[in-house]
């Protein structure tokens, strides 16, 4: 059943099934404890409810929150839901596997932080906001072995994250990508982009990335 998104709250599409992808690559022991930050309407989360771990869904959004903890009970599966930023309701623990979908699309800078659904994919004038965030704070709550996914456009430049990541005594590299049509965000501020260099001209097609970073023991 594909999970409930009332107005406000990120519906699953083309970056929640790639990574889900790449969750269901990863070799997960029956219990492993399962991060998912910026939940949305919690469909990685139930994705990882279902392979039998022990999961945590964060959102920012209270109507995110709430719509992951109904889809959670409609799917029949244990899945624990908290509000807050980012790895603010989560400090102190440790988890096997971190996933994020945040947004990541750059923005123009209107002097005030996104609001409403906005939140869900305006992420700065280059994209990294929320990104260089995980990349800095993720590595800290990841148990020996433990595996961050984060997907992302490649507008956000994705070297960054492998840079940042490395950086940090992660092993990582891009593991999945894919290339998508422009979606109704993209195309409203493609004349912004473009003058900014960050599309090239005769392109309408974006790619995806999912970037894997693993403690290495």
């Amino acid at each position: 059943m594909k999970p409930l998104a009332p107005p406000g709250v990120y519906a699953p599409q083309e970056d929640t099934d790639l990574l889900i992808g790449a969750l269901r690559d990863e070799p997960l022991p029956h219990g492993a404890s399962v991060l998912d930050v910026g939940t949305g309407s919690g469909a990685l989360a139930i994705e990882a409810a279902r392979r039998g771990t022990h999961v945590t869904a964060v959102d920012l959004s209270w109507r995110a929150v709430c719509t992951a903890r109904v889809n959670a009970r409609l799917a029949g599966l244990p899945v624990r839901t908290r509000r807050g930023n980012l790895f603010a309701p989560v400090r102190g623990q440790s988890f096997d596997l971190i996933m994020a979908n945040p947004p990541y699309v750059p923005a123009p800078d209107t002097g005030r932080p996104p609001h409403g659904a906005a939140r869900s994919w305006d992420a700065g004038c280059d994209g990294r906001l929320i990104l260089d965030r995980i990349c800095g704070e993720a590595p800290d709550l990841l148990r020996p072995g433990g595996v961050l996914l984060v997907v992302h456009s490649t507008l956000s430049c994705p070297d960054r994250t492998l840079a940042h990541l490395r950086g940090a005594g992660l092993k990582a590299s891009v593991t999945r990508r894919r290339t998508i049509p422009y979606g109704p965000v993209l195309r409203s501020r493609e004349h912004w982009l473009r003058t900014r260099g960050l599309l090239p001209a005769p392109e309408q097609t974006e790619e995806l990335v999912v970037v894997r970073a693993e403690v290495t023991v």
